[in-house]
């Protein structure tokens, strides 16, 4: 379905995507997981028919993206990472407007949106620059789905909304692919991964990692723990000078630790627990 092949992109002296490749299969939601700055957003402006790469190539249902870009155009929706719909519009009229672009109606395709608008019907005649965040998203995503695409490519879709409106986002995506849409989202929100059926994990433009969020879990390839005391912070540089330590960092209240002994050492005022290793971990173990 998605084919991208050692694509390499830089901004004067900059290098924004290093050697980039994955594949995405059909009817698949499949995640750039990485911190703001990785290269994301480049990589979706490639892929969207945007931006040009400097070298490498690829194809999104066997069309190349720069020889066939107004076939793509056609056949994919983008929502980028900023609200770019007509504020001065109303939710109505932004519809509306949309699917006269790509020369069809709302009715056409309306059974594909519905359980979308059916949050925006209440707003149709109230502007979009009016919208909260949460509102500015369905919209968003609603005209991107108005063509009926094959293809969804949605650039951090979920930044900067709160966590119910996040939750039913996801649950929207996981709805349309059971329409057959393939879905390439991208997230700076590592517990957003188990959303995905694939994740790629990406740092500085490098692809560090690709596979399925349990399976990158379980090749984790080492004994994790969980290390807490009254101050964590005075642990965490204490912990830091242990030559039995090889990694340390915090994460939420407590800290997460990786020995280089088979056993974790006993300490006075400090519990210390065997845990399972999360997305984080994993991307934290491969960025080192």
């Amino acid at each position: 379905m998605i084919e991208v092949h050692d694509i390499w992109k830089s901004y004067n002296t900059t290098l924004a995507l290093r050697g980039v490749s994955f594949e995405v299969n059909s009817a698949d939601i499949f995640g750039i997981i990485g911190s703001d700055g990785a290269g994301k957003t480049t990589l979706f402006r490639i892929l969207s028919t945007l931006m040009l790469p400097d070298n490498g190539r690829a194809t999104i249902e066997g069309r190349d993206v720069v020889k066939e870009f107004g076939e793509i155009r056609r056949r994919i929706g983008y929502m980028p990472g900023r609200f770019s719909l007509y504020q001065d519009l109303t939710v109505r009229e932004n519809l509306a407007f949309y699917a006269t672009v790509f020369r069809t109606n709302v009715g056409e395709n309306y059974d594909l949106i519905k359980d979308i608008y059916r949050y925006l019907e209440p707003f149709a005649n109230r502007r979009a620059g009016a919208l909260s965040g949460g509102m500015k998203q369905k919209l968003a995503l609603c005209c991107s789905l108005i063509h009926r695409p094959s293809v969804l490519m949605l650039d951090e879709p979920t930044t900067g909304v709160d966590s119910v409106s996040r939750k039913e986002f996801w649950e929207m995506l996981h709805n349309l692919r059971l329409q057959g849409i393939t879905i390439l989202v991208s997230t700076p929100y590592m517990d957003e991964a188990s959303q995905c059926d694939k994740i790629a994990l990406i740092q500085n433009g490098t692809i560090l990692g690709i596979d399925a969020p349990n399976a990158l879990i379980a090749s984790y390839p080492n004994r994790l723990y969980a290390a807490r005391a009254l101050n964590n912070y005075h642990l965490l540089n204490e912990m830091k000078k242990r030559k039995d330590v090889a990694t340390c960092y915090i994460a939420g209240a407590e800290l997460h630790v990786v020995f280089k002994t088979s056993e974790s050492p006993v300490l006075d005022g400090v519990t210390i627990y065997p845990i399972t290793p999360t997305v984080e971990d994993c991307f934290i173990q491969l960025m080192r």
